[in-house]
């Protein structure tokens, strides 16, 4: 069942979209300095997504806009949730992450990444989510700020097993 947002027709992804999400993923990814052009990891993510696409109920959803006129998906917007030992701020300890935001050059500027971004953002309100994090690019932190997200000094550190 279609989403409704402002602009264009959002829907939720279905595990028949799991190639064009990972196609759009990779757009994402090579906008991104100190990004890897590498493709193989496609083969093993395929499956992956596919299941995860096809869990309704599940921490993760990805809403994207279709691209009638060429076939496959304009816009993608992925995101999970995941539960944290409550605070101050926010007992329940329910947390969204958005973790790829991405629209095919050519339908670029027409909305459809706010669509989605808004449909993923209800997704979370439904689910209880009290905090939202993403990592943004320059480029993409205008759209981010006219959500209402806020740049935070926040340290990250990263160990790759």
């Amino acid at each position: 069942m279609p989403v409704m947002t402002r602009g264009p027709r959002v829907r939720r992804a279905v595990a028949d979209d799991a190639e064009e999400v990972l196609r759009l993923r990779q757009v994402m990814i090579d906008s991104m300095a100190r990004s890897s052009p590498a493709t193989d990891w496609h083969a093993d993510a395929l499956p992956v997504l596919r299941a995860k696409l096809a869990e309704p109920d599940g921490p993760f959803a990805a809403f994207v806009v279709d691209r009638p006129e060429r076939g496959g998906l304009a816009a993608l917007v992925a995101g999970s949730i995941e539960y944290r030992i409550g605070g101050a701020h926010d007992p329940h300890g329910t947390d969204g992450y958005v973790f790829s935001v991405a629209t095919d050059p050519d339908t670029r500027r027409q909305g459809c990444a706010r669509a989605c971004m808004e449909a993923l953002l209800e997704w979370f309100r439904e689910r209880g989510a009290r905090r939202i994090r993403l990592t943004a690019t320059a480029q993409a932190e205008p759209l981010y700020a006219s959500l209402g997200f806020a740049r935070r000094p926040d340290p990250l550190l990263e160990l790759r097993l």
